[in-house]
């Protein structure tokens, strides 16, 4: 496609607009800082999802009730904050697929991972090796290898790093299935990534799940590039335990709390290790102030601290955006829109060093297409996109640019944007 031709292409982007609207008016977009055009084209939502417009009156409202009441405003502000948290759990468990009883918001992911693990991850004998993805998020890795040394064991044959084959971006679920298959004796937890931050592909959930749970091993998932981007089923797949943030997809804002999944058949298990705190125990006996806690039967005995109430706000805010249009809608668009600069790529990628790396089947990615350059550093493709034409992507050193087109508030001109700037700033190769 050569400049005629994309620029063209331009007016189709803004059909498709009209035709296929999204909800960008519920958003506060960034403005441009070069191109032509106001705003920004974002397509940074997978690092950190943008601002509802509702956000901001929500939280001052609470805010407030901390001005009326002070203390009193535990019982008596119009959301009490006492059972803030409670507001979050319908809303949470339709997002993930569970039953209320399962979900808890609370707490920072990666927190929230080694509660978890104190849980799950239970090395005996031979069996103490933990499963994650080579190129996880580095937060993963660190917090598996320090659960390895806790134990007493060394976190470098402990942890099985699972790598694409080579000449491979991505993970083929049978290598997945066949590893747990031959070797599932000396597996102790499967902690894998739902959409992998670094790639975008979509893992199968539920097949690793039952193989991993066949094997003997707890199956565990960092949803963090998936909640709020793809449709889950928790508690049908059988999931152990999950956890993901909602600052991204979720659109919580920076550092925003973590959703905790915990499937039901363990909830009422005495014998299940668990670190507890004032907030562990029952809510009807919390303020007897009894010395030994009465955990409930429920995520919620997961909990340890009382629940940041301006930080549960947002979450509560941008859980009615997502009840609002629903996961179905949010991904039919996802898989149009990401659908679409996927053609894009491909009109101007020929001749040019840019390869993505991203499954083609929308049935494995979510709404993240990462790019491969060729030369240069993608740090600095990324700030000529930003400050010469206003799109913002996202950057992982040495060379894969993140393109997230976002359904909440991400358009088709906003893709048409990207595919501008990148045959404007890559070179085409005599």
């Amino acid at each position: 496609m050569n400049k005629e031709e994309l620029d063209q292409e331009e007016k189709a982007a803004n059909r498709l607009d009209t035709a296929d609207p999204g909800h960008r008016h519920l958003f506060h977009l960034p403005p441009s800082d070069g191109g032509r055009y106001q705003q920004a084209a974002y397509l940074a939502g997978n690092s950190l999802g943008l601002q509802p417009l509702a956000t901001r009156d929500e939280l001052l409202a609470d805010l407030d009730a901390w001005r009326r009441l002070g203390v009193e405003g535990h019982l008596e502000a119009d959301r009490p904050w006492l059972p803030y948290h409670e507001l979050l759990t319908a809303p949470t468990a339709r997002l993930v697929g569970a039953r209320p009883a399962e979900v808890v918001v609370m707490n920072s992911l990666t927190v929230n991972l080694h509660l978890l693990m104190v849980s799950f991850y239970r090395p005996v004998g031979a069996r103490t090796r933990i499963v994650i993805e080579d190129n996880a998020f580095p937060s993963d890795s660190y917090a598996v290898r320090s659960q390895a040394r806790f134990h007493g064991l060394d976190p470098d044959t402990t942890v099985v790093r699972l790598a694409p084959r080579p000449g491979e971006d991505t993970l083929r679920t049978v290598d997945v299935l066949d590893l747990l298959a031959a070797e599932g004796d000396t597996i102790a937890l499967v902690l894998l990534g739902g959409v992998n931050y670094l790639t975008g592909e979509l893992l199968d959930i539920p097949a690793i799940t039952a193989a991993g749970r066949a094997a003997g091993a707890a199956v565990g998932w960092d949803l963090a590039h998936a909640a709020g981007n793809v449709p889950l089923s928790l508690h049908d797949w059988d999931v152990d335990f999950a956890a993901w943030c909602s600052y991204k997809y979720l659109n919580s804002g920076p550092g925003g709390l973590s959703g905790v999944f915990v499937h039901e058949r363990h909830l009422a298990d005495p014998m299940l290790p668990r670190f507890e705190g004032w907030w562990s125990t029952d809510a009807a006996i919390r303020f007897e102030m009894s010395p030994v806690a009465r955990p409930p039967a429920t995520a919620e005995a997961w909990q340890v601290s009382n629940p940041p109430i301006f930080a549960m706000g947002p979450v509560r805010t941008s859980l009615e955006l997502f009840d609002s249009v629903g996961m179905t809608a949010l991904r039919e668009r996802s898989v149009r829109l990401t659908g679409y600069l996927e053609w894009l790529l491909d009109q101007i990628t020929p001749g040019r060093q840019l390869a993505v790396v991203t499954p083609r089947d929308p049935d494995r990615r979510g709404a993240q297409l990462s790019v491969r350059i060729g030369s240069g550093s993608a740090a600095e493709l990324t700030k000529r996109l930003r400050c010469e034409y206003g799109v913002i992507a996202d950057a992982r050193e040495p060379d894969i640019v993140r393109f997230a087109p976002v359904p909440l508030y991400s358009t088709y001109h906003d893709c048409w944007r990207v595919a501008d700037a990148l045959a404007a700033t890559v070179e085409v190769r005599g």
